[in-house]
């Protein structure tokens, strides 16, 4: 069980490390917002997707790609635009929400977007091989959350040192800059998805 719980580690983490959008969409939400409600709302997002890849097994990734494609264009366009209409001034009330409100935005961006991605495909296989979709759910959520904490802490450093340097309305428009192109990547691979 243990092999199986490495197997699923490793496997995915090495799936995913590579050119992932999520990667750098946590990171730069960690430049956005606090380290710690990110990385709650990104372990329960990785906990909910992990769940349906080994529930659902092979049948992820028979879902049309440009389905996929079109969800994740959604997603990163959508926290754009909740970022965009953000003050840069904190009030009381915002302060006070900012912790929840940093940790659904980090879920609603990571569980909506990405379905149907190599990690997810990778848990699903491996589910299906060993027949202990608990086992490879736990270390394909370890090596997801693993992952997401790499990009948060790289991405919460670099926010200290901007905060530090910069004002937060350019930190604002290139957080959104960055999630546009991340948006605009999407698009383009639904018109330039081959079935």
């Amino acid at each position: 069980m243990i092999l199986i719980l490495f197997t699923a580690f490793g496997a995915v983490f090495v799936a995913e490390i590579v050119g992932d959008k999520l990667l750098y969409t946590t990171g730069v939400l960690a430049a956005r917002y606090r380290t710690a409600p990110i990385m709650f709302g990104m372990a329960v997002a990785f906990m909910a997707k992990m769940g349906v890849a080994v529930l659902v097994g092979d049948a992820i990734s028979k879902l049309p790609r440009p389905l996929v494609a079109t969800i994740t264009a959604i997603s990163f366009l959508g926290v754009a635009v909740a970022l965009w209409r953000k003050s840069d001034r904190p009030s009381e009330s915002k302060q006070k929400h900012r912790t929840s409100k940093a940790a659904a935005v980090s879920f609603a961006a990571i569980f909506l977007s990405e379905w149907s991605d190599v990690g997810q495909i990778t848990a699903a296989t491996l589910a299906a091989k060993y027949h202990r979709p608990f086992v490879v759910w736990v270390g394909a959520v370890s090596a997801m959350v693993t992952k997401g904490v790499l990009a948060a802490f790289l991405g919460g450093g670099i926010r200290r040192w901007i905060a530090s340097r910069v004002a937060p309305q350019v930190v604002r428009y290139v957080a959104v800059s960055l999630l546009l192109i991340l948006g605009v990547l999407s698009v383009l691979e639904i018109l330039f998805q081959k079935n």
